[in-house]
């Protein structure tokens, strides 16, 4: 068994990011170092006072230390790391670019005062638990033991849980949301016969290069005679469909 240093060297870099920003925010803020008021998703300081930092600081607080914030934690680094590790092996861009897709699909749909959250970190959560359970459909989900399902299920079952328990409905449900926007746009319209409208820009591939952020994606030259694969098209899934025991 590997030590928990070891273990965390070996996440994928946009995960881990992700995953250790919003613990150190949510310890800064039980050390009382901040005011949540200050990094809170409230739109008119954006434009009266260009506090642009909200429109990000606001997605890497998950809450206080609680079970809820464990589960949400664990939840990025199971559920994150594997569409890293997996779908998105050596496709660092194609991550990050879902992750900002995601990020600001929720800022708009927050825009629409129903739909508003102070903070949308547990909505990003549950976005990449959503192209998660797309991505690994037929996954057994076991839940304390008591109830097992399909991982297709999982997010419709997280959010049930969550209103049992008397957490907000609305964080969830805009998660859902923005991860079948994205899942929409890059496989399902394709598949239809639709433009594939959501390839990963190359500015951020250029990041991503400029930066060596993870894995370096493998070289398409290929001795002369041989066959070519697949041109890369910055489309996240091509209608694949993976088993994964729990």
């Amino acid at each position: 068994m590997s030590s928990p240093a070891e273990y965390y060297k070996s996440l994928p870099p946009i995960s881990k990011a992700f995953g250790t920003l919003c613990l150190l925010m949510t310890t800064a803020y039980q050390f009382k170092l901040y005011d949540l008021q200050n990094i809170a998703l409230i739109y008119k300081p954006v434009f009266t006072h260009f506090q642009v930092w909200r429109l990000i600081t606001n997605f890497f607080f998950l809450g206080n230390f609680s079970i809820n914030f464990g589960i949400r934690l664990l939840m990025i680094a199971r559920y994150g790391v594997q569409l890293e590790k997996g779908p998105f092996d050596r496709r660092t861009a194609d991550f990050l670019w879902m992750m900002i897709f995601g990020s600001f699909s929720l800022l708009v749909l927050s825009a629409i005062p129903i739909f508003w959250s102070p903070f949308l970190g547990i909505s990003l959560v549950f976005m990449l638990l959503y192209v998660w359970s797309r991505e690994f459909p037929n996954a057994q989900i076991n839940i304390y033991g008591l109830v097992t399902f399909k991982a297709f299920y999982l997010p419709w079952t997280m959010l049930a849980m969550d209103v049992i328990f008397g957490s907000p409905l609305m964080p969830d449900l805009l998660g859902i949301i923005a991860g079948h926007l994205y899942y929409f746009l890059t496989v399902l319209h394709p598949l239809a016969g639709g433009k594939n409208i959501l390839e990963t820009p190359m500015w951020v591939h250029k990041i991503v290069a400029r930066w060596q952020i993870g894995a370096q994606p493998i070289s398409r030259a290929q001795p002369a005679g041989r066959a070519q694969p697949e041109p890369t098209t910055g489309t996240a899934f091509r209608g694949r469909s993976y088993r994964l025991n729990d």
